[in-house]
């Protein structure tokens, strides 16, 4: 197995470590290639925002193509974002790019998918009566559409929705809505050419024990012939390679 990493963050986001620091753990471990994908600007208001600022965008293209020049030779460098659904910003810069859904807009309010339990307890109770497959089935709808919204490469954490999840005390992911929706989203973007990922970031971070996608849904992916990628969702450079050994491999 190849062990480079393609979804990797700064601190021009909400990574903790520079990118200069990233590029040089990368080449002691090896990699040949690394990639990054800062957190796409969105305007929307949060408490503890995530993604990069329009300054640090501009800052964030510029280190990353001074790095490639600084280190050719010794690693290839790419230049990426991770597009949010709801970014407007362009991405014609970038060489690739990972399409993410890390918010849900309920009645003019932008409802965080991953920042913690209690928020999307609060957001379901508050926004859909208690109903998590109300919120699944717009979530997915979402993810079926990021290809068109972002004409991404890489389908990023298909269902990151699943994050607070692990004891399956939020809903049941073999509940026939939450089946249908998924499967509906797989539906729209199967054939289109894309990568989807098999991502360990929540394992990396302790929230979970196995990556996104479950395992039904990777099997359905890699059923059907599509390309996947494994993914480290790197925030700091101990986990660089956080999953991408071969060794946590889940899939039939």
């Amino acid at each position: 197995m190849i062990r480079n990493n393609y979804h990797t963050h700064t601190v021009f986001c909400d990574g903790s470590d520079t990118a200069e620091d990233i590029v040089k753990t990368a080449i002691n471990m090896g990699c040949t290639e690394i990639g990054f994908t800062g957190h796409s600007y969105t305007d929307i208001p949060d408490e503890d925002p995530f993604c990069m600022t329009l300054e640090n965008t501009d800052l964030y293209i510029k280190e990353i193509s001074r790095l490639k020049r600084e280190y050719e030779g010794k690693i290839k460098i790419l230049l990426g974002v991770e597009q949010d659904y709801y970014s407007t910003q362009k991405t014609d810069t970038y060489e690739y790019v990972i399409g993410s859904v890390h918010y849900v807009l309920k009645d003019g309010v932008y409802i965080s998918i991953d920042y913690s339990k209690q928020v999307l307890i609060d957001a379901v109770n508050r926004f859909y009566n208690g109903d998590f497959y109300a919120l699944a089935e717009d979530y997915y709808n979402l993810v079926g559409d990021i290809y068109n919204k972002t004409k991404c490469d890489i389908v990023g954490h298909f269902d990151i929705i699943t994050k607070f999840n692990e004891n399956k005390d939020l809903f049941d992911v073999n509940n026939k809505r939450y089946v249908d929706a998924y499967t509906k989203a797989l539906n729209k973007l199967m054939g289109k050419g894309l990568c989807f990922e098999v991502n360990f970031g929540a394992v990396a971070r302790n929230y979970r024990t196995t990556p996104y996608p479950q395992k039904e849904i990777l099997n359905k992916i890699i059923e059907n012939k599509e390309k996947i990628i494994y993914s480290s969702d790197c925030h700091n450079k101990e986990n660089l390679l956080f999953g991408i050994n071969g060794d946590n491999i889940y899939i039939k």
